[in-house]
C-alpha cells in the first residue's frame, strides 16, 4: 500500500524513533509498503519517520536491490565524500553534504535476525542520510550548500 510521505515541519520528522521490538506481520507489511512507497516515489530509500511511523525501520535500494534495516546502528565510518542529497520529504531542495565514504552498520532483517553490512560511496551516503532520519536529523541539517530545484514539469 502507497504511503504519504511527510513534509518539512511535519514534528514526526524531529522525533529520535522507537526500537522495533515486534517482529511480525505488521512489521513485514511496513517494510512492503515502504518498499512500495519508495518506489512510487523514485528515491533511494526511505525511512518509517518520513511516513509518519516513529520507529527505527528503513528500506535502501541503490541499484543493488532492497536492504530492510530494522533497528540499525553504524558502528564504523572511514573517509569522507562530498555530494549532493534530497529528500522526499524536502521537496524542492537539494543540498552538499559530508559524509563518511564507508560505513559498516548491524541491523535486523523483518524476522529480528541480525546482520552486518558495509557500505561505499553512493550507498554508504544513503545509510547515513536514512539513518538520521531515525534521530530526528534531516540533511538539510548537515548540508553546507542548499539550494533550489526547478520546478517539476
Amino acid at each position: 500500500m502507497l504511503r504519504y510521505v511527510v513534509q518539512t515541519g511535519d514534528p514526526v520528522l524531529r522525533k529520535k524513533c522507537g526500537q522495533v521490538t515486534a517482529f511480525n506481520k505488521e512489521l513485514g507489511a511496513l517494510l512492503d509498503d515502504m518498499k512500495e512507497t519508495v518506489r512510487a516515489e523514485n528515491g533511494a530509500g526511505l525511512a518509517a519517520p518520513q511516513i509518519g511511523i516513529s520507529k527505527r525501520v528503513v528500506v535502501i535500494d541503490v541499484g543493488e536491490g532492497y536492504f530492510e534495516l530494522v533497528n540499525p546502528v553504524i558502528v564504523a565510518v572511514k573517509g569522507e565524500q562530498s555530494g549532493p542529497e534530497g529528500c522526499l520529504s524536502v521537496k524542492g531542495k537539494q543540498g552538499t553534504v559530508v559524509r563518511p565514504y564507508k560505513v559498516k552498520a548491524e541491523y535486523r532483517d523483518r524476522f529480528g535476525k541480525k546482520h552486518k553490512l558495509t557500505a561505499e560511496g553512493f550507498f554508504a551516503r544513503a545509510v547515513c542520510h536514512e539513518l538520521d532520519h531515525l534521530d530526528g536529523i534531516l540533511y538539510t541539517d548537515k548540508a553546507v550548500e542548499l539550494y533550489d530545484l526547478p520546478p517539476e514539469e
